[in-house]
C-alpha cells in the first residue's frame, strides 16, 4: 500500500478509525515547499503592492492591474503545467522535475523584481513590473499552484487531509510571519532591494533542498492510463458534463471565487491602509504582523486537529459568517491592540474556512486528473477573485478614499468602506453551499 510514505491508493477504507500516517519526511517536505512557496506569494500578495505606491505611484489602478495579469497567468500557467504533470514520468518523478526547477527559478525572478524602481519613466516602470511580476507568476504555478498542490493531493488520503491540510495551511501563516513580519523592519533599515534579495534567496534555496528530497512511485508503461492529446484534455476542462458529474466540487469552487473576491477588494490594498490611514509605520506593521500569524498560525493547528466529525457544510457555514463579522468590526477599530485583535481573529477563521473546503474538495478531485483539476482550482480561487476584487476595490478607494500625492504623483489612500464592501460581498460567498446536501459534508 504504501513506499516512501507515498499513497497509491486514494480509495482504501481503514477500520476502526484508523488514520493513515502521511511520514516526517513528507511532513518536512510540506512544512519546507509550503513555507517557501506561501513566502513567494506574500511578497507578491503585499509587498509588491506597498513597494509601487512607495516607489512609482499612489494611484490604485497600477495595482489593480498587476494583480489581475498575475492572476491570468497564474491561471493558464496551472491548467497547462498542471495537465503536463498528470502525464509526465521521468526517473526523477512526475511532480518532482517542475517543484524543483520551479522554485529555484521563482526565488531568482523575485529578487530581481525591484530593479524595476530604477526606471525613470513612470509608464515604463509600471509596464515593467507588471511584466516582471508575470513571469515570477509563471514559474511559480508552475512550482506551487501546479505541481506541489497536485503532489499533495497524491500523498493524501480521506483519513488525513484535514491534517495535511491544516499542515499546509499553517504554512500559510508561518511565511506570513517570516514575510510580513520581518519584512517592515527590513525595509524601514535597509530598503526593498535587500529585503527582496533575501526572501528570492530563501525561496530558492528552499526549492532546492526540499525538491530533492521528494520520492515519488511512478507507474510502470502498463499500468498508465491512456490520455488524450493535451489541447483535447483542456477543451474539455470545464464542460457541462464534466460539472454535472462533479456538482459538489463546483459548487465549493464558486465558493471559494466568492469569497475571494471579497476578499481581494481590500487585501492588495491592506498594508497601505494600515500606514497611511491607521498611521503605522512600516516596522510597527511587522510587529502587528508578527503577533497576528503567530496567534493565528497556533489556533488553526489547535483548531483544525480537534475538529474531525462535524459537518464539513455547517463548519463553512459558522467560519464564515464569524469572518465577515470580525471584518466589520476591523474595519472601524484604529487602536492598536483593537487592529491586532480583530485582525487576528478575522484572519483564523477566514483561514479554517479554507482548510475546511480544501480537504472537502481534494475528496471530490477525479483521480485521473488531479493536476488539471488544481487549474481549474486556480480559475475559481485565482483567476476570477483577483480580476474582479482588486477593480472593485480601485473604485471604492477613488471614490471614498483620501486624495494624495506621492513623488510628484496623484493617487488615493484607502479608508474603511474598502473593508466594510469586502465584509458585505462576503456573505454572498454562502449561497453555493445551499446547493449541496448536508449528507455530502459527512466526514468520513
Amino acid at each position: 500500500m504504501e513506499k516512501n510514505n507515498v499513497i497509491d491508493e486514494r480509495t482504501e477504507t481503514l477500520e476502526n478509525g484508523q488514520i493513515v500516517k502521511i511520514g516526517r519526511q513528507n511532513v518536512a517536505i510540506i512544512l519546507i515547499l509550503g513555507i517557501a512557496g506561501q513566502i513567494a506569494w506574500a511578497v507578491e500578495n503585499s509587498w509588491f503592492n506597498t513597494f509601487v505606491f512607495d516607489e512609482l505611484t499612489p494611484d490604485p489602478r497600477p495595482v489593480a492591474w498587476m494583480v489581475a495579469v498575475s492572476a491570468v497567468v497564474a491561471t493558464i500557467t496551472t491548467l497547462i503545467m498542471g495537465t503536463l504533470s498528470d502525464r509526465t514520468y521521468t526517473k526523477m518523478g512526475r511532480r518532482k522535475p517542475y517543484i524543483l526547477f520551479g522554485y529555484v527559478i521563482w526565488g531568482i525572478i523575485t529578487a530581481l523584481f525591484p530593479l524595476t524602481a530604477l526606471i525613470q519613466v513612470i509608464s515604463i516602470a509600471v509596464i515593467m513590473v507588471v511584466i516582471m511580476d508575470a513571469i515570477m507568476t509563471f514559474f511559480g504555478s508552475t512550482a506551487n499552484d501546479a505541481a506541489y498542490n497536485a503532489w499533495i493531493t497524491d500523498i493524501g488520503h480521506p483519513s488525513n487531509r484535514n491534517r495535511i491540510n491544516s499542515i499546509n495551511s499553517a504554512t500559510v501563516l508561518i511565511a506570513n510571519l517570516i514575510a510580513l513580519g520581518v519584512a517592515g523592519v527590513i525595509i524601514d533599515e535597509f530598503g526593498y532591494f535587500t529585503f527582496f534579495y533575501i526572501l528570492g534567496g530563501i525561496v530558492s534555496i528552499s526549492g532546492l533542498i526540499a525538491g530533492g528530497m521528494i520520492k515519488e512511485n511512478i507507474p510502470v508503461e502498463e499500468e498508465r492510463r491512456p490520455r488524450k492529446k493535451i489541447v483535447n484534455e483542456l477543451k474539455e476542462l470545464i464542460s457541462i458534463q464534466d460539472v454535472k458529474e462533479n456538482k459538489v466540487l463546483y459548487l465549493l469552487f464558486l465558493n471559494m471565487a466568492l469569497g475571494g473576491i471579497a476578499s481581494m477588494v481590500f487585501f492588495p490594498y491592506l498594508f497601505i491602509y494600515m500606514e497611511h490611514y491607521l498611521g503605522f509605520s512600516k516596522t510597527i506593521i511587522s510587529i502587528i504582523g508578527l503577533i497576528i500569524i503567530g496567534g493565528s498560525t497556533i489556533l488553526v493547528l489547535i483548531i483544525g486537529f480537534l475538529i474531525k466529525n462535524i459537518n464539513r457544510k455547517t463548519l463553512m457555514f459558522i467560519y464564515t459568517i464569524i469572518t465577515m463579522i470580525l471584518s466589520f468590526i476591523f474595519a472601524i477599530v484604529k487602536d492598536f491592540w483593537m487592529v491586532v485583535i480583530f485582525y487576528l481573529l478575522n484572519l483564523t477563521f477566514s483561514t479554517l474556512t479554507g482548510v475546511v473546503r480544501g480537504a472537502w474538495m481534494q475528496d471530490k478531485y477525479p483521480a485521473e486528473s488531479i493536476g488539471k483539476f488544481q487549474g481549474v482550482r486556480l480559475i475559481f480561487m485565482v483567476l476570477i477573485p483577483m480580476v474582479i476584487g482588486p477593480f472593485i476595490g480601485s473604485f471604492v478607494i477613488q471614490q471614498y478614499g483620501i486624495p494624495v500625492i506621492i513623488n510628484g504623483e496623484p493617487g488615493y489612500i484607502p479608508t474603511p468602506p474598502l473593508i466594510i464592501v469586502g465584509a458585505f460581498l462576503g456573505l454572498i460567498s454562502l449561497v453555493p453551499l445551499f446547493f449541496i446536501k448536508k449528507s455530502e459534508g459527512v466526514v468520513g
